[in-house]
Order: structure tokens, then sequence, then C-alpha cells
């Protein structure tokens, strides 16, 4: 993909990713879910960086404008936030959720989909399936688990209320 970045200068999944490869995270500035994933997310972006793998965001809500997605990923994000206008990039991957995770290894070869973890308000959570995919990439062993029902609000696609 080759999406803009919240300064307006254009982004490639293959200049963005590490040399592990990297996780698009679908996010929104107005989604309780996504603030509540926030600091997990930066820490995701933070404990992984250094082992090739980098977070990149991804904003696809047509109801959020490019002054708000730009404002929210500076006060927030530890990653870069890019803006899928009219949803294109959501659409080609099926994404229907923020956030919804899609994990690709140094080939872009699809390795995981789906939830972070499997408690939206990150008080009770008991599975890490992003972290385990991570874990299990760099150790070179088979993920087990490739795919979770991702869960949060619905990405606001044009002709949607």
């Amino acid at each position: 993909f080759s999406l803009s970045d919240t300064s307006g200068k254009i982004q490639t999944l293959n200049q963005l990713k590490g040399t592990k490869g990297a996780v698009i995270i679908f996010v929104s500035a107005q989604c309780p879910v996504v603030r509540s994933y926030n600091e997990r997310m930066n820490q995701l972006a933070s404990d992984y960086k250094a082992k090739g793998i980098n977070v990149i965001g991804i904003n696809s809500n047509v109801t959020e404008n490019g002054e708000q997605i730009k404002s929210h990923a500076a006060l927030t994000h530890n990653f870069p936030v890019l803006i899928d206008k009219n949803s294109v990039l959501a659409d080609k991957l099926g994404a229907t959720r923020t956030p919804e995770v899609y994990f690709v290894d140094a080939k872009n070869v699809l390795l995981y989909q789906g939830a972070i973890d499997n408690d939206r308000s990150g008080e009770k959570v008991t599975e890490r399936y992003l972290r385990t995919a991570f874990d299990s990439s760099l150790a070179g062993k088979k993920i087990e688990r490739t795919m979770t029902a991702a869960f949060g609000c619905t990405i606001k696609r044009a002709g949607e209320e």
C-alpha cells in the first residue's frame, strides 16, 4: 500500500516495516475501545521495534478528518499513523473493527489477523494473541493461532452512518 501519513507524506508498507515484519493496526481517534488499547499498542511498538517488528497504525474512518487523526496520533501513538482515505486498504484486507490487527512477515505474508488480546479493558488479559504470534514468529516456530475475532468499534466507511 501507499498511504499518506499525518503530515501528508506518502508512506509504503515496505518503507515502514521492520526487518522481521510489521503489524498493521486499524485505529480510530474516537473509538473508546481503541482508547483502552492505546497504552498496550504503544507498549507493543516499544517492545518489538528493536526485535524487527514495526507497528503501523491505519485510520480508515471517513467520519474522522485529517486534523483529528493528526492531533490524536501526535498525542497518543509512538508509531506512525496513516490515513486510509475511502477505506481502500480496510476494504482490501477485509478489516471491519478498530483495533483490528494484521501481522505480516518480512516477505509480507500474513501470519496473524484479529484481536490484540482477549480483553478490551486491559484489566483481565489472559491471552495475548498478538504477542504470542510475534514471539512464535521471531523464534522460527509455527504460529498456533493465526486468526481471532476482532472486537471494537466498526470502521466507518463512505455511505455508512
